[in-house]
């Protein structure tokens, strides 16, 4: 295995590098709605409530699932085209902004959560003290935080996992990805793009979504590696098939048939709760459905970005580059907008345009500081500055995966 490029380069694949930055801006519009909702979260609005949760649920089944199979895609043309380097690069642009996430960034966050749910009275010094010191007192009853954390930067955990993972099995089996897309080519094409995966998606959460619950914790979360590793391999898989094309066939399908099963989903959690639960066959057939609705929705994104988005723009670089440390920091200075308009108690219709300019101003600051101060460029996961972004491609160096 060497560096030596490739001698030739087809199109470049531009709609990855505007889907992957569209996802994660639907990320901080997501983590804004998660101060609004009923569901456990570090901080709560005081309107906090279920009118929106419907409209979040139009995301949440799918959108991580797209980021991983993005950079599964991503990941496997570079192990294409610098395999040697691949996994000194990788843990260098991923564990270096982990490292600072778990040591700067987060902590602002959990500070923030227990003030606010066991009314912690003690400065940030002190708090940071006993962060690093892994305190396990923060409890509200048997729920008790786990110190140091990475919060939402699980994501960035998870993903250098699944890179070693598929950077040992193209070290022990050289040609695996190419026989496992010459074994599934045949089969996603046509209804076969759209069957397969969903089906496959819709059994992971039928056998494991009950009996392991989402925890972002690594070592126990077992069906969200079903999920995502699934994902990022069916990524890798696709990027070598080099015919992105076929997505866009099936779109609106996709599309139509996601948005009916979103609508069910919707009426399933309004009718049902833990004070009225489901029978079980309603439950099992809720979790197919959402299986399938991850996979589905994928396609149409997909699709129509293939059909729309596959071409250059002047800002593409810029947007490419600034990705990874808008997700870096968004969550931190979500939480922190919060805290200080708290105070002022302005209605929601008011307080979440706020929070979301607050966020992108925080976010694009952060970023042109980390960009012009040379230092601060590998600790945000941005690349040598005489370097520019590139778009995934199939021989061509893709951008940094987040």
């Amino acid at each position: 295995m060497n560096d030596t490029a490739l001698p030739t380069a087809p199109p470049r694949l531009y709609f990855l590098d505007w889907l992957r930055a569209a996802a994660f801006g639907l990320l901080i519009l997501y983590h804004v709605g998660m101060y609004y909702v009923s569901w456990d979260w570090h901080l709560k609005s005081p309107h906090a409530g279920p009118a929106i949760e419907p409209l979040m649920r139009l995301s949440s089944p799918w959108r991580l699932a797209l980021l991983f199979l993005i950079s599964g895609a991503a990941m496997s043309l570079l192990l294409q085209r610098r395999p040697a380097s691949f996994l000194r690069e990788r843990s260098k642009r991923l564990l270096l902004p982990l490292l600072l996430g778990m040591l700067v960034i987060v902590p602002p966050q959990a500070y923030l959560e227990v003030m606010h749910k066991v009314a912690y009275g003690g400065s940030y010094g002190d708090f940071m003290r006993l962060y690093l010191s892994g305190y396990g007192g923060f409890c509200r009853g048997q729920d008790c935080l786990i110190l140091p954390t990475w919060n939402h930067l699980w994501f960035v955990a998870y993903l250098w996992v699944y890179c070693v993972a598929l950077w040992a099995l193209l070290k022990a089996w050289p040609a695996a990805l190419d026989r496992l897309t010459a074994l599934a080519g045949p089969h996603l094409r046509g209804w076969g793009l759209l069957l397969w995966p969903a089906a496959l998606l819709a059994l992971w959460r039928c056998l494991l979504a009950a009996r392991f619950p989402t925890t972002h914790a690594l070592v126990d979360d077992v069906y969200s590696h079903a999920l995502y590793f699934s994902v990022f391999g069916l990524g890798a898989v696709l990027a070598r098939m080099a015919d992105w094309a076929r997505f866009e066939r099936p779109r609106w399908i996709a599309l139509g048939v996601a948005l009916g099963l979103w609508t069910l989903l919707a009426a399933y959690f309004a009718t049902y709760s833990n004070a009225v639960p489901p029978p079980e066959w309603m439950r099992q057939l809720q979790r197919a459905g959402y299986g399938a609705l991850q996979w589905l929705a994928i396609v149409a994104a997909l699709g129509f970005a293939h059909r729309h988005w596959n071409r250059d723009h002047c800002w593409r670089e810029t947007v490419v580059e600034a990705v990874f440390p808008v997700y870096l920091l968004h969550q931190t200075l979500i939480l922190l907008a919060a805290w200080w308009l708290r105070p002022l108690q302005l209605h929601p219709a008011l307080e979440a345009p706020l929070l979301i300019a607050a966020t992108a101003a925080g976010c694009i600051g952060g970023y042109l500081i980390a960009r012009r101060l040379g230092p601060l460029r590998v600790w945000f996961g941005l690349g040598p500055a005489a370097r520019t972004a590139r778009p995934l491609t199939s021989n061509v160096r893709p951008p940094a995966a987040a």
